[in-house]
């Protein structure tokens, strides 16, 4: 018989972080991350839990990345550790340990709960070259039509779906560098996973909006969702309490 695999203890402590992408390195995938987020932790030698089986992984757990090309100053995952340690230690040695573009933002004890869960909406601005007023007149077209349908191709193939849905609030205002305009954009995390490229697609569809060959896009915020007033909240925090 094949000898069974030994198995690991649970986690002691997790840790939730907050990183961004920037520069250059929003251009990094998923599973480029990944990877260099492994190696980051083994070169600053934190103490890793490990999964059980025959091919043991440290316990990372990642939720709500952001599509390749886009840049964020929230992205979040959560990590598992073999043995308690000082949450600021870790923020020091994995900025160390990360490149330059690839920056930790916030290390915190897990405030417990699903991190993936807490994840419901995104704070978006988009920066596209249109004038203040051309992009004004495609918004409120957009935002005036009850369904907008966009294809875009996933891992099951040519999807069609709904980009309308998912926006909880689009505003328009000139861009800060005097070309173009900016748009603020608030999607709800739903499935299938509306992105602001497909709500992009959506404005050229039904109001003509040129977004140019590479627009700016820039993840501010992503949380827990207030639905009294749209606010997006901190996942790095323990949810409010139920009245």
């Amino acid at each position: 018989m094949r000898e069974q695999p030994e198995q690991q203890a649970p986690p002691v402590q997790r840790l939730r972080i907050q990183y961004a992408k920037r520069g250059r390195l929003r251009f990094t995938s998923h599973r480029d991350f990944s990877r260099a987020f492994e190696r980051a932790v083994f070169r600053a030698r934190i103490p890793m839990a490990y999964s059980s089986g025959f091919n043991p992984h440290p316990r990372i757990s990642y939720a709500g990345a952001s599509p390749t090309g886009s840049a964020s100053e929230a992205e979040y995952l959560e990590i598992g550790l073999a043995e308690v340690v000082d949450p600021a230690a870790v923020h020091a040695l994995l900025d160390e340990a990360l490149p330059d573009g690839l920056d930790v933002v916030e290390v915190v004890e897990s405030p417990g709960g699903s991190l993936a869960d807490r994840l419901e909406a995104s704070h978006w601005q988009i920066h596209v070259p249109a004038t203040p007023e051309v992009a004004r007149t495609a918004v409120e077209t957009f935002l005036a039509t009850a369904s907008v349908s966009v294809e875009r191709m996933t891992k099951k193939g040519l999807r069609e779906f709904d980009c309308r849905a998912a926006v909880l609030a689009l505003a328009v205002e000139p861009a800060p560098e005097g070309t173009g305009s900016r748009l603020d954009l608030v999607l709800r995390h739903a499935v299938p996973a509306v992105r602001p490229d497909d709500v992009l697609t959506g404005l050229a569809s039904v109001a003509g909006l040129d977004a140019g060959q590479a627009p700016l896009l820039t993840r501010l915020a992503q949380g827990p969702l207030d639905e009294t007033d749209g606010s997006i909240g901190d996942p790095l925090r323990p949810a409010a309490p139920t009245p």
